[in-house]
């Protein structure tokens, strides 16, 4: 089998070095076991703004594993890895992505490999807990996964973008025509046979978190409204409950005229107008997004633009993208 490791980057110098060494570590016993016939290892740069794509291209000419691609700009990490999957797709028999920071173990690679092998289509790389992250976010990841769940999203408890694709995953993956990509629920929406590969999930090598809070709450928002129509169902909810809420004031206050006795003060008055706009507010916001995805949708850009292959040994830029190729 031909086997790829799809590695998306940005900023990443300072720990590329480490990566590579440990990846064709990994790749050297998976061919000395037979296991793997040919084997690439491809970094996808995301137009970063420091010497990553010259350590890349200088590893493609002295390794003879690495291979990288550059886009023409930074289009975000799930765009990145897209790109990297779609070049395994038409190149392997299967690819293993994995994020270039080394906080997932890639000691666990020969067992994805192994239930490949064995018939397995997806194998998920899974942490058995995150001792590693700070109380506030691993209990914001937890509720993250629960309300996925929630709302209907079929995703891999404490499984990111760590996994083993066999090509026919890979391939159906890429028949998927959105351009708001949620890739943990995709490609657990594919159907096909999965098994779990757990590993312990370690500190940074170097470098910093590509995903601060700001990015945390987009890509969770980018989650729930890609896989879940029920926030759209929950505003018609809302606004059933505030129209059973009026109509008791209403009785109310016709009640208390009867009787003679004074309404409430302008507390009530202000509380409730808070309340109801907050409310208002909140769902033209939830209506926003889908509307925005919509507008994205609509508009079918390409993904992304390659600037150099050096697969290809290109140099100028190409501003070759997957639609242009299809």
């Amino acid at each position: 089998m031909k086997l790829a490791i799809v590695v998306p980057c940005y900023n990443e110098e300072e720990v590329l070095r480490e990566t590579t060494a440990r990846l064709s570590a990994v790749l050297d016993r998976l061919r000395s076991a037979r296991k793997v016939e040919e084997a690439v290892l491809l970094y996808v740069d995301d137009g970063s703004k420091d010497r990553t794509w010259e350590l890349i291209a200088a590893f493609a000419a002295t390794c003879p594993y690495v291979e990288g691609l550059k886009l023409a700009h930074n289009v975000g990490h799930q765009q990145a890895l897209w790109a990297g999957l779609e070049w395994a797709a038409a190149r392997a028999d299967a690819a293993v992505s994995i994020d270039a920071d080394l906080q997932d173990d890639v000691e666990v690679i020969p067992q994805m490999v192994d239930r490949y092998l064995e018939g397995t289509d997806v194998v998920f790389g899974v942490r058995r807990e995150r001792k590693t992250d700070t109380f506030f976010k691993r209990q914001t990841a937890l509720s993250f996964y629960r309300l996925m769940k929630g709302l209907g999203g079929n995703v891999v408890y404490n499984h990111a973008d760590f996994r083993l694709m066999s090509r026919r995953a890979l391939q159906a993956l890429m028949a998927f025509p959105e351009r708001n990509l949620f890739l943990r629920g995709m490609v657990a929406s594919l159907g096909f046979a999965t098994a779990v590969v757990r590993y312990d999930r370690k500190e940074r090598f170097a470098g910093e978190s590509k995903y601060p809070l700001g990015k945390m709450i987009s890509f969770a928002l980018d989650g729930i409204t890609s896989f879940s129509v029920r926030p759209l169902r929950y505003i018609t909810y809302l606004g059933l409950l505030f129209i059973v809420v009026s109509l008791a004031a209403i009785v109310y206050g016709l009640w208390s005229f009867a009787k003679g006795n004074a309404m409430p003060g302008w507390t009530s008055l202000l509380v409730s107008l808070w309340f109801i706009g907050g409310a208002i507010l909140l769902a033209c916001g939830i209506i926003g997004e889908y509307v925005g995805k919509i507008y994205k949708e609509v508009k079918r850009r390409p993904r992304y633009f390659i600037e150099q292959d050096t697969s290809r040994n290109v140099s100028r830029t190409s501003f070759l993208s997957a639609e242009a190729k299809k």
